[in-house]
């Protein structure tokens, strides 16, 4: 049975990508040495690191602008605690939209001053916070754009004189915007560009330098730039999906082909969750409501086991909403083809006329 895979991270990656990636685990560029094996200093796994690094920048329209596009690791758990490092001299701003800008605050607050310019804890992080205001003083603005447990996502960003900081997790290369808005982007791969193991940085360069704490060498942003993102040895598999990913896109038309296909996802399953009876979605202003993650509960528990069970047969994957919040979460990152969300969208349907 096909599977229809909705996983909020590790997600679903492109076939082709999946095979590439198999074979070359096996025997990379018909050397008869699996990639896993080789020297990520040798020549053929540094001109993977170039062409990721390169399509990267290529992607988002930053090419020759001034900035640098790193794969380190830790996740973006780490680039929480790296920003603020290189960043963060005596105050920054943060919006906090949920639970990974709510960690991002936490570290940031061992370094120096943060504001929290708005939040929506409150509500459980149901919506978007706006109209706020971002000062001027401070050293750097940092935002999520994405959240992947509560289902919401900024649409717009704030314009603001100060470095903008955004964690694009979960919908980075998925919907175009003017990336040179931003000062520093960072991404865990395992949400819409590759498997677990590597996080994107992209950086502009003259952002650096301007803090007066050493910088342990790991943690600088001018030591793997310097590097070439491979001051230590980088995580060789999840660079080389993340670099078969990005040509995937490329071949696909790039970031403006693909959002056409995440709008009509979007739009397909959401259009259902309002429309169906039983179901109601989870995020408080439609405005606000993410096209990679849509967030959404049966009205009446009892149906539950028989939803469920319709899932299982269906070959759907990964439904399930995050333990903090319950319910039901598809995540429709750029892999997914729309044929998936149509197969959820059937068995909505089938339930509401057994119900």
């Amino acid at each position: 049975m096909k599977k229809h895979n909705f996983s909020a991270g590790p997600c679903i990656l492109p076939q082709s990508v999946l095979q590439q990636s198999a074979e070359a685990v096996l025997n990379f560029n018909n050397s008869n040495l699996s990639l896993i094996e080789i020297s990520h200093r040798s020549k053929d796994f540094v001109a993977v690191m170039e062409n990721a690094r390169n399509l990267a920048l290529e992607h988002l329209g930053l090419q020759n602008k001034g900035y640098q596009a790193l794969f380190l690791q830790g996740g973006a758990s780490l680039q929480f605690l790296m920003a603020a490092y290189n960043l963060l001299e005596k105050k920054a701003a943060y919006l906090n939209t949920g639970t990974w800008s709510d960690k991002a605050i936490k570290e940031a607050k061992l370094l120096g001053e943060v504001v929290e310019v708005a939040t929506s804890k409150s509500e459980n992080f149901n919506f978007i916070p706006k109209n706020y205001t971002i000062p001027k003083d401070a050293d750097y603005f940092h935002c999520t754009s994405n959240n992947t447990i509560f289902g919401t996502q900024m649409r717009t960003f704030p314009e603001t004189e100060i470095p903008m900081v955004c964690d694009m997790s979960s919908d980075i290369f998925s919907r175009q915007l003017d990336f040179s808005k931003f000062s520093l982007i960072y991404a865990g791969a395992q949400k819409n560009m590759g498997p677990a193991g590597t996080t994107l940085v992209v950086i502009k360069e003259d952002i650096l330098g301007k803090v007066s704490r050493a910088i342990p060498s790991m943690l600088s942003y001018k030591v793997h730039i310097d590097k070439e993102s491979m001051f230590n040895t980088p995580a060789v598999f999840s660079v080389y999906v993340s670099m078969l990913t990005l040509e995937w896109l490329k071949e696909k038309g790039g970031i403006t082909a693909i959002e056409k296909v995440n709008n009509q996802k979007a739009e397909l399953l959401y259009s259902e969750i309002d429309r169906n009876p039983l179901f109601e979605g989870f995020v408080a202003e439609k405005e606000d409501r993410s096209k990679m993650n849509a967030t959404f509960n049966l009205k009446n528990d009892k149906l539950k086991a028989t939803f469920d069970e319709h899932l299982k047969q269906a070959g759907i994957n990964g439904l399930n909403g995050h333990r903090s919040v319950g319910g039901y979460r598809a995540s429709m990152y750029n892999a997914l083809p729309l044929e998936s969300v149509q197969i959820l969208v059937d068995v909505m349907q089938a339930i509401e006329k057994g119900a």
